[in-house]
């Protein structure tokens, strides 16, 4: 099991392809961006919908979180997964939930797959390498549909962030996130 575990560790470690050159992602206003920054000590990718209200619960955490990590030169960026949300929604639902972050729309799911992200909300740390070193949760606070603590206990993209920015291995580099699904167009 440990070996395993090693393993999976690696995997996630392993700088991932293309990170640098996605296709598909873009603005509100159409431009292609690229959000993984190699400038950056790390980037968070925050996967997020329109209508999800477990994604909306979240947004004062992703608001402390960025400003905390903005300072150590994080960059954090909103990404709209979902086929079908339109830039004004979007902008609205940003807006909305005053989240003041860089919003990118990848209803290709170029992010997504690379980040492995399957649910909104759900983040995605990768280091200046473009290496892929958390994805998962934000924090243990809804352990299943319905279910929610008054407040978390555990704080995983705030350690895996810490960890990335110390020098420091992940210690989970996954945790299960709870939430909407990512809507993938059937081929």
């Amino acid at each position: 099991m440990r070996a395993w575990l090693v393993a999976a560790g690696l995997m996630l470690a392993a700088p991932v392809a293309g990170v640098q050159a996605q296709t598909g992602v873009r603005d509100l206003a159409g431009r292609a961006v690229t959000p993984v920054d190699p400038a950056s000590p790390a980037t968070v990718l925050l996967f997020t919908a329109v209508e999800c209200p477990i994604s909306d619960r979240y947004a004062p955490a992703v608001r402390r979180l960025a400003e905390r990590y903005s300072a150590r030169g994080v960059r954090f960026w909103l990404v709209y997964p979902n086929e079908g949300e339109l830039p004004a929604a979007v902008k609205g639902h940003a807006e909305a939930f005053s989240y003041g972050l860089p919003v990118v729309l990848d209803t290709v799911r170029a992010l997504a797959d690379t980040a492995r992200a399957t649910v909104t909300p759900e983040a995605a740390v990768f280091d200046g390498e473009g290496r892929l070193r958390y994805h998962g949760r934000i924090d243990d606070r809804y352990s299943d549909f319905g279910v929610d603590r008054p407040v978390a206990t555990t704080h995983d993209l705030d350690e895996a962030l810490a960890a990335v920015l110390d020098g420091r291995p992940v210690t989970r580099p996954h945790a299960p996130a709870v939430g909407c699904a990512i809507v993938r167009q059937r081929p």
